[in-house]
């Protein structure tokens, strides 16, 4: 039998709720900049849940951005002059905030596929669970120690 978690923003007007919560065994922390950003933080916590799985309830806002992705470094483009030149791939990364407090909620990217990554700080449930991956661990702060028994890779 599956089960469902139920989240929430700092003030409580969002809710974020993912069915079939059963299949997160662990957590994936990202040590990207853009997740540094929307944290607040040296990193961020989230899972990646099926969009088909997860409700979200309550006043949102969206927020779109354009990132570097790990996944390809940079390719040849054609420029202006016929010549071809490094162009870094960049992914656009659509952010989910509660529209009252600003606690970020979700975000969705094309390199998910049908998840989204749901940050896991807004479940009390996921205090107990384990990080499985690192994203992004070239960027970690150096102050951070990598996460003992963790995957790491240096992109995503």
């Amino acid at each position: 039998m599956s089960s469902a978690i139920q989240g929430q923003c700092l003030c409580g007007q969002t809710t974020i709720t993912i069915e079939n919560s059963d299949s997160f065994k662990d957590q994936i922390v990202c040590h990207g900049w853009d997740c540094k950003q929307t944290s607040g933080s040296a990193f961020s916590t989230n899972v990646l849940a099926p969009v088909k799985d997860t409700k979200i309830e309550g006043p949102i806002k969206e927020y779109s951005v354009k990132v570097l992705s790990g996944n390809t470094g940079k390719r040849k483009s054609l420029s202006t002059n016929g010549s071809f030149t490094d162009v870094a791939w960049y992914n656009p990364v659509t952010r989910v905030f509660c529209a009252n407090c600003g606690s970020a909620i979700s975000h969705r990217s094309a390199a998910f596929g049908e998840g989204a990554a749901i940050q896991t700080g807004n479940f009390k449930c996921f205090a107990e669970k384990p990080v499985g991956l690192e994203f992004f661990t070239k960027d970690r702060w150096t102050a951070i120690a990598p996460i003992e028994g963790a995957t790491h890779l240096n992109t995503q």
